[in-house]
């Protein structure tokens, strides 16, 4: 029997998830205390002063996003990222839920800060496990409205036309316990404010591809953690869509999980500045060779 991968697989065959089911998001409970420390995150504040962007962007940091002090307020127009799933990859710190989300809570206060009047707050989350089923859009939508983002709309992004190799099926054939198997993960759109931005700038989207995006499909195969080197890669053309929908072309994008850098990627390849943060050096490393890879 196979055990969960921690480097990503495209197999489920004898899968053991008795890892995950051990792991801390399995901890119960969003208690008082949890909504507590929420509202403490929401009421602190601070301000950083306005730089010229030469100073602070195109760079990625080796920082935690808890704390983004090299950024000024109201000077990203776009956030798009995909955070850790606490789900035991190898860079998860295997925090309890709690704890997980209030991770997610004292990002999200940063990220209010330094977006735009109007920016956007692009999420990429998957629900997770089976027994139970775990409803991470639910609590992310709870989080978010708390520090004050508004719901801006929901992208469903399906990976596959059908799980060739996945085998979560639970009673084969039987009513007794049929799992459902995920071929989708979900991009959560929030908006600061209000959800139309009051500044006008220039859009590179075309016709076609503006009709395509405001549907709330969107059909992009999967990016290959072999291939890039990182356990949880999402696609360059799911990024591209994303800014090309929800940033002018001046606009800074900011990706504060940035992992293999394929946020800051897709900016640079559509001729938008970018800010990454990351904690882990390799994947660091890692981003800014990609970078590197691509002219601009």
């Amino acid at each position: 029997m196979s055990k969960t991968s921690r480097f990503g697989t495209g197999k489920r065959e004898s899968h053991d998830s008795s890892e995950f089911y051990n792991s801390g998001l399995y901890t119960p409970g969003l208690t008082a205390t949890f909504f507590k420390l929420l509202e403490r995150i929401k009421s602190t504040k601070r301000t950083v002063p306005q730089r010229d962007l030469g100073e602070w962007t195109n760079q990625i940091y080796r920082s935690t996003s808890e704390r983004m002090g090299e950024i000024p307020d109201e000077s990203v127009g776009l956030v798009f990222t995909s955070p850790p799933y606490n789900v035991g990859k190898e860079y998860d710190q295997n925090l309890d839920l709690m704890d997980y989300l209030l991770l997610m809570c004292r990002v999200g206060s940063e990220v209010y800060r330094v977006l735009k009047p109007g920016g956007r707050y692009v999420i990429n989350i998957a629900n997770l496990g089976r027994k139970p089923y775990i409803p991470m859009t639910a609590y992310f939508y709870l989080i978010h409205g708390v520090l004050e983002f508004q719901p801006a709309g929901e992208i469903i992004w399906q990976k596959a036309k059908g799980a060739n190799n996945s085998c979560a099926w639970g009673s084969w054939m039987s009513a007794r316990a049929p799992r459902i198997r995920d071929i989708h993960e979900y991009l959560l759109v929030f908006a600061k404010d209000d959800f139309s931005r009051p500044d006008k700038g220039e859009s590179d989207i075309s016709r076609d591809e503006f009709m395509s995006n405001t549907l709330s499909i969107w059909e992009v195969m999967p990016e290959s953690a072999k291939k890039i080197g990182h356990p949880a890669p999402f696609p360059v053309e799911l990024a591209s869509r994303v800014i090309r929908s929800y940033s002018y072309v001046d606009d800074v994008i900011l990706d504060p999980f940035c992992g293999s850098g394929t946020t800051c990627l897709a900016a640079k390849l559509n001729g938008r500045p970018y800010v990454g943060y990351e904690i882990m050096e390799e994947y660091c490393d890692l981003a800014e060779r990609r970078l590197l890879g691509v002219g601009g």
